[in-house]
């Protein structure tokens, strides 16, 4: 099994981030590098990566938000990035193609979730295709439909996790 290392993004990652980026998504979809440096800058406590050996294979970013939904503009634009905010949102889930299927995309998914729990988020939000969502539902996503985005021209579905408030007493 390979030993994959989980950690907070870095100023200097941002090149190997927008290759995976390029790699991962059609070109309409994906940020470009210019987008990264932002997001890395504003937003770095949410953005992680997955590493081998040193080297990049992976990542999961979002903004904090207050939004039940991820709409488009929040792509574009890290003032949407609200740090109070009671939601995380996922705007990408990366792995390159050569390490998918091992669960490295579970393993960061999972950190990401366990991040937005440690922070206090009341509930983890993302878009995602059709293909996807019993993906996302295996990490306890419910689908609420079909979103509003309409990123890079493409039909995608609502994805929310409502995360516990472990400060609440057991019933």
């Amino acid at each position: 099994m390979l030993e994959v290392t989980i950690r907070k993004v870095r100023p200097e990652d941002v090149d190997k981030v927008a290759e995976i980026e390029a790699i991962c998504f059609p070109r309409a979809e994906a940020a470009p590098r210019e987008s990264f440096e932002k997001r890395i800058a504003v937003f770095p406590d949410y953005f992680l990566v997955a590493e081998i050996k040193g080297a990049i294979i992976g990542f999961i970013n979002g903004c904090v938000t207050n939004s039940p939904v991820i709409y488009d503009e929040m792509f574009q634009d890290t003032c949407h990035h609200i740090p109070t905010g009671s939601n995380v949102s996922v705007f990408g889930l990366d792995v390159l193609p050569s390490y998918r299927k091992q669960g490295i995309a579970a393993q960061l998914m999972q950190s990401f979730i366990q991040l937005a729990r440690r922070t206090g988020r009341k509930k983890v939000i993302l878009t995602c295709k059709e293909n996807l969502v019993h993906y996302y539902e295996s990490f306890g996503y419910a689908s609420t439909g079909l979103s509003a985005s309409t990123h890079g021209g493409s039909r995608w579905y609502d994805m929310t996790l409502a995360l516990p408030d472990d400060t609440s007493p057991l019933a």
